[in-house]
């Protein structure tokens, strides 16, 4: 709202001043008290009288005027929101008149833009009448050289016409800047009033700015307007100078000159604009076929065009026609200034070609190529043959290296190779794969392409596709000596029981496992696949988890694994490698390739798969390892039954997939889903679920020697008895002492113990059908007696060995040191240290705890050790293990058994250790 306290505010802006009759402002005049209202008047005694009597009458009406103040409040506030009101309707016209003044003075330029355009296009046809008719005629040689008068009058009356046409144009163009500049002052004037107005709510500063400003205005206005002027006359004199050979459109649009509104006659224009003279010029071939514009005037005032350029060949070819050869050989093609100056003869055509070659124009000139040519091109040459060179070169390293030590991965092995030698992509043409092949059918994309087929198919088993895969196969091979080759028959589980490993973290990340992909700041929130590649992006999560499947694991993997005395490999993967939802951010398809070339690699070796699918869609447990961390959506939430049937339709997919007889023999389990969390589901419900899966794999020709595996849910071995087996089922339950508070806390001697009689004692109830499912086995445990290692726990959670895990659930937090001796005195520094610092009395505990477990869990049908390799969680790593000593290099032949009846006591061993 204005400010009415200050003295110098305008009358426009604030109070009105009392007038007189004569329209004069007339100032009240100051009282003698300083203060309004407060000058003194003598009063008569009479009217002294009544006063005093009107105040004895109503004495309370009066008072101290303090019933006045809230009216006086009331309409102040009335007053200052009608200043509001009206200067927000002030605000509102002056934009509405801002956009009508810019829409008047856009609707001005269009015009004048109009009017420019169509003026310019009356010259030009006035320009090629006069033309055609000057061309048209073909006066004598005796009439055109000046002997008779109507020769003479007709070229000063061409004359007169131009300086006519030229000097009508200047006068329009006057007329035109005059009228640019009286609008343009008025805009000018008009926006300092309005900024007037819209700096009087912050102040007087920039009013009186622009006071001073519209008063210098005022003082030196004629200065204002004549330097203008003479601005104007400049350009003006300017225009005529440089127009003395030629005519210069200043209202058209010079974006679209075409290169010859430069050429004169003269030469000078052309010197003017020789920087500029190789810009916007049309090829020879646009001259001769008349698609140039060509010239704007020439010394005579002409335009040349495909008509004129006819007409003055035949007349220079009769002047002199070596010169005009080379003349129209010239890149700018055309007659350039060639046109004689108010006449038509010969005579004066030739006068005019001979002026030119006597200045020596240079566009008369054929154009010589700059020294420094050649040089580029041997430069260019040489870079395109020395690109040519390392190309072949690199080729060769190639096909070499996969010749004698294979590709990708760090496999060892030498890569896919046909009869006649080939190997890797060098058996293959980029023509064989057809444009827009997604990146999971076009090799080149792959980051390893070892031991895969590579010729294109788009060939699909359940839609799922085979590409990669190798057409012949052998299942010969056998793990060891001790086990039956693939093609054999393993017997019954029940009396030589399976002993594999997880290949964990591989296809299905897992934050302990491998660290580094994990390594972000905590705030970003990345704890698991999920958000991993959600920040990530598309691109770099596809290069960065494909660069993970190709090294993590490789066949050399396969063949120690083999080496080690393991027979059965379980590999995790997850529900992407299938399909994706919901705008998944996981990588599509990718690791369902390298899924494939590892059960191919196990085959090789003769191992035994143990499919698992780790994670199902919406999460079957909410933990990092079914792919995000956080609530369970698997039956449960708004999309619980809606995940439910997209589950089923991936295991759909996959049976129909590995029902192929190629998959008889080397598949022996078949997982259903990974830990589904059946202390928050509801465990009928899975069951359930479990009987419709298990049934739709038979149904879709999975042989029914393949084992389907269904988990506990951590419920307990004691809950399953009654179960149905029409499927040939086997119950997996996972053991690990260190994830139970109750547990973690035993001694050394204690873990030993609880594995040789407490496990031994639960499996011996499941498997029999009287007391508990049948069929079980442990297929997930670990030697680590401490939950030390990072993210362990899920990422930030901390371990219950120190009293760091909290999860935010009582139930479940331990806040308090869990070590056996369960103090400040707890510690994970020994656990996670490297192993080769491990004391004697360590590494033995840790061989005895493991051989124990083997032990326990081969009452069952067998086990598998999670997991096979970690970066540098050695207690989870058998790989690790066995490199440490605290495995056994044989898994067969151990030196410690539960029957011996005989339990260290490790009394030598810190139980903080």
């Amino acid at each position: 709202m204005p400010s009415y306290d200050s003295d110098g505010h305008r009358e426009s802006g604030g109070r009105r001043r009392h007038r007189s009759t004569s329209g004069t402002p007339k100032k009240r005049k100051p009282s003698s008290s300083g203060r309004r209202g407060t000058s003194s008047h003598t009063l008569s005694a009479e009217a002294l009288a009544q006063l005093n009597a009107g105040a004895a009458v109503a004495p309370s009406s009066s008072g101290d005027g303090s019933s006045a103040q809230p009216q006086r409040d009331e309409r102040r506030r009335d007053r200052r929101e009608r200043g509001d009101r009206e200067a927000r309707r002030e605000d509102r016209l002056e934009r509405e008149e801002r956009r009508e003044r810019r829409a008047r003075r856009e609707r001005r330029d269009r015009e004048e833009a109009e009017e420019r355009e169509a003026r310019r296009e009356r010259e030009e046809r006035r320009e090629r009448r006069e033309r055609d008719e000057g061309l048209g005629r073909q006066p004598s040689r005796r009439d055109s050289t000046g002997a008779g008068a109507g020769g003479r009058r007709d070229s000063r009356r061409r004359d007169s016409r131009r300086r006519d046409s030229q000097d009508q144009y200047e006068s329009s163009r006057t007329q035109s800047e005059d009228r640019r500049r009286r609008q343009r002052r008025d805009d000018e004037r008009h926006e300092r009033h309005t900024r007037r107005r819209e700096g009087r709510a912050g102040g007087r500063e920039s009013e009186r700015e622009l006071d001073t400003d519209d008063e210098r205005r005022a003082r030196h206005a004629k200065r204002y307007d004549r330097n203008e002027r003479y601005d104007h006359q400049q350009r003006q004199s300017t225009d005529r100078r440089t127009s003395k050979y030629y005519y210069i459109d200043h209202e058209a649009d010079h974006d679209h000159d075409d290169g010859y509104d430069r050429v004169d006659a003269g030469g000078f224009a052309d010197r003017r604009h020789r920087s500029r003279r190789d810009r916007r010029i049309p090829s020879g071939a646009v001259l001769e076929e008349g698609r140039s514009r060509g010239l704007r005037k020439t010394s005579a005032g002409y335009r040349h065009d495909a008509a004129a350029a006819a007409t003055a060949t035949a007349a220079a070819a009769a002047a002199g026609g070596g010169l005009f050869g080379k003349w129209r050989g010239h890149l700018r093609g055309g007659f350039g200034g060639l046109s004689s100056r108010g006449s038509n003869d010969s005579s004066n055509s030739g006068h005019t070609i001979q002026k030119v070659k006597e200045e020596q124009l240079y566009y008369t000139k054929q154009r010589q190529s700059p020294p420094w040519t050649k040089k580029k091109k041997l430069v260019l040459f040489g870079g395109i043959g020395g690109a040519i060179l390392i190309i072949i070169i690199a080729v060769v390293a190639v096909v070499v290296s996969k010749k004698h030590g294979g590709s990708g991965g760090g496999s060892s092995s030498s890569g896919s190779s046909d009869s006649s030698g080939c190997s890797g992509l060098a058996c293959i043409s980029p023509a064989s794969i057809p444009s827009g092949a997604p990146t999971w059918l076009n090799p080149y994309s792959w980051a390893s392409v070892t031991d895969f087929n590579l010729t294109y198919t788009s060939e699909t088993v359940g839609g799922l596709p085979v590409m990669g895969l190798n057409t012949s196969y052998d299942d010969s091979a056998a793990a060891n000596a001790k086990t039956k080759p693939l093609n054999q028959a393993w017997g019954s589980y029940g009396t030589t029981p399976a002993r594999g490993v997880n290949l964990g973290g591989w296809l299905s990340l897992e934050p302990f496992i491998t660290p580094s992909l994990f390594n972000f700041n905590s705030r970003l929130g990345i704890v698991d696949e999920y958000t991993l590649c959600a920040y990530l992006g598309a691109a770099k999560c596809s290069s960065t988890l494909e660069s993970h499947y190709a090294s993590f694991v490789t066949e050399s993997s396969f063949q120690e694994i083999a080496a080690a005395g393991l027979d059965h490999v379980r590999i995790p993967f997850s529900y992407w490698a299938v399909e994706v939802y919901d705008g998944d951010p996981y990588l599509f398809r990718t690791s369902w390739r390298y899924l494939l070339r590892g059960i191919e690699w196990a085959r090789k070796y003769g191992l035994r798969v143990n499919l698992d699918l780790h994670g199902l869609p919406g999460s079957q447990n909410g933990w990092n390892h079914s792919g995000r961390q956080g609530a369970i959506g698997w039956m449960n939430g708004t999309d619980g039954e809606l995940n439910v049937q997209r589950s089923l339709d991936v295991h759909d997919r996959l049976s129909q997939f590995f029902a192929q007889p190629r998959y008889k023999n080397v598949i022996s389990h078949y997982g259903l889903a990974n830990e589904p969390r059946m202390t928050f589901l509801s465990m009928a419900s899975v069951m359930n679920w479990t009987q419709a899966a298990a049934a739709l794999i038979r149904k879709n020709g999975v042989s029914n020697e393949t084992i389907i595996v269904f988990g506990d849910g951590f419920c307990g071995l004691d809950k399953w008895q009654g179960q149905p087996n029409t499927y040939n089922l086997a119950l997996d339950v996972h053991q690990y002492e260190i994830f139970n508070n109750d547990q973690i806390v035993y001694s050394h001697e204690e873990k030993i113990t609880y594995a040789c009689r407490g496990w031994t004692a639960q499996t011996e109830q499941s498997m029999n059908t009287a007391t508990g499912f049948g069929p079980t086995i442990t297929a997930e445990w670990s030697q680590a007696d401490t939950d030390c290692a990072p993210y362990l726990g899920n990422v930030g959670n901390g371990n219950r060995w120190t009293g760091t895990y909290d999860v935010g659930n009582a139930s479940l937090n331990a806040l308090t040191p869990k070590c056996p001796a369960q103090d400040a005195t707890c510690s994970c520094n020994n656990a996670n240290a490297d192993p080769s610092t491990y004391s004697d009395a360590y590494k033995q505990f840790l061989l005895t705890f493991a051989e124990a477990q083997m032990d326990a869990f081969e009452t069952g049908w067998g086990w598998w050790y999670w997991t096979w390799d970690t970066e540098a969680a050695t207690q989870w790593s058998y790989r690790k293990g066995l490199a440490a000593g605290i495995l056994p290099a044989d898994a067969s032949s151990r030196s410690f058994s539960c029957s011996s009846g005989t339990i260290p006591s490790f009394a030598d061993l810190p139980e903080t250790y």
